[in-house]
């Protein structure tokens, strides 16, 4: 999520607003949601303030450069800066519902925690009903989604009311669907567009449970994978590429196209270079040119099965040239960078790029300019 300095209207509380012009708010006002415009001078403080003193009470204003037409923005008056926790223009959206998980990854981005953060979801429903236009698609995401049983429903019902074109990617472990609870409350009757990605670590229980450090998840998640086929939804295999996954990548790919061969996708994931991936960098820290031939046999097994992959946060320099179609740019706008050595690359138009902290942590690979496309 984007930060940004910024003051706004004095007794302004933190809630959902949407972004708009002083020009274009007669046009686009609703009673039901909340609007901050933000001002060039004193004259737009006085056209707002005069609004208010109307009746217009679901109205703001803030002094920020950076804001866009149709942000979606909490304010933190106490700090005098913005969370931006929607950008229209951004390639990726997500929603952040719980930092609650019932694994713990060696890699994990957003190592989990404890505590009750139900407002999240509260500020999810918020967002998702102040997004103007309807984006292609948005992600969902945690912690665990799973573990808001009813609450995770509603949002998905929420998003489908109000967006009902948008697709939904669902980030989870997939390991509560084992419940059939769970799976019952989040799944009967559910009519939002929804694919569901799932990380699989390993082609037996052992690789699969030491990189999530949870006993027993291997088979909770495959029986989730098994009930999300069942209904006909459409399941992304998530694989991180870490030293212990590199290891066996290849029997791990084998086993897929052999008992999964109806998952819409494998997406193969460098590691992000944040969170728990820092503290156990001897696993996490590598070279992806160092694994080129593993990833090549795995890419073949699971085109031999006609299983459909991709390959996501990698740098085209990090793949071997056969394999550079399938890269996706895949960071998320804000925290997606370049490095120097990109300057005159002839892929980076095409390139996912880095991740923003690579220069405090590392790389997936040396970052080299590619002179000329293939």
């Amino acid at each position: 999520m984007r930060q940004s300095p910024g003051n706004v209207r004095p007794g302004t509380s933190r809630k959902a607003f949407r972004a708009v012009p002083l020009a274009e708010l007669p046009a686009v006002w609703q009673p039901e949601l909340s609007y901050i415009v933000p001002i060039r001078d004193d004259s737009d403080i006085a056209c707002v303030e005069a609004l208010i003193e109307k009746g217009l009470t679901n109205l703001s204003w803030i002094t920020c450069s950076n804001i866009e037409h149709g942000d979606v923005i909490f304010p933190r008056p106490d700090r005098n800066v913005v969370d931006i926790s929607y950008r229209e223009s951004d390639l990726h959206h997500t929603l952040f519902l719980t930092n609650r998980c019932n694994s713990n990854c060696l890699m994990c981005s957003q190592p989990p925690t404890k505590h009750d953060d139900g407002w999240l979801v509260d500020e999810a429903l918020d967002i998702v009903r102040h997004i103007r236009r309807s984006p292609s698609s948005i992600g969902i995401t945690g912690g665990e989604p799973l573990l808001l049983g009813s609450r995770l429903r509603q949002v998905l019902d929420h998003i489908e009311e109000v967006h009902p074109t948008t697709r939904i990617d669902l980030l989870t472990n997939g390991r509560l669907l084992s419940d059939a609870t769970v799976a019952s409350t989040v799944l009967d009757g559910l009519s939002a567009q929804v694919a569901w990605l799932i990380p699989l670590y390993g082609h037996a229980h052992m690789l699969h449970d030491f990189v999530v450090q949870a006993p027993g998840a291997y088979e909770q998640t495959l029986e989730g994978i098994l009930r999300l086929q069942e209904r006909g939804f459409p399941i992304q295999l998530r694989v991180v590429l870490i030293e212990p996954v590199l290891d066996w990548l290849e029997d791990l790919c084998d086993f897929v196209g052999k008992n999964l061969p109806f998952v819409r996708e494998v997406a193969l994931m460098a590691c992000e270079p944040v969170g728990f991936a820092l503290a156990n960098d001897d696993i996490c820290r590598l070279d992806l040119n160092d694994w080129q031939v593993q990833l090549s046999r795995s890419s073949r097994n699971l085109s031999r099965y006609g299983v459909r992959h991709l390959f996501m946060n990698t740098p085209l320099c990090a793949l071997p040239p056969e394999l550079r179609s399938l890269a996706q740019r895949s960071i998320s706008d804000w925290k997606q960078v370049y490095s120097d050595e990109c300057t005159g690359c002839a892929a980076r138009e095409s390139c996912s790029g880095l991740f923003a902290w690579h220069e405090r942590a590392w790389a997936p690979t040396k970052i080299t300019r590619i002179e000329e496309l293939a």
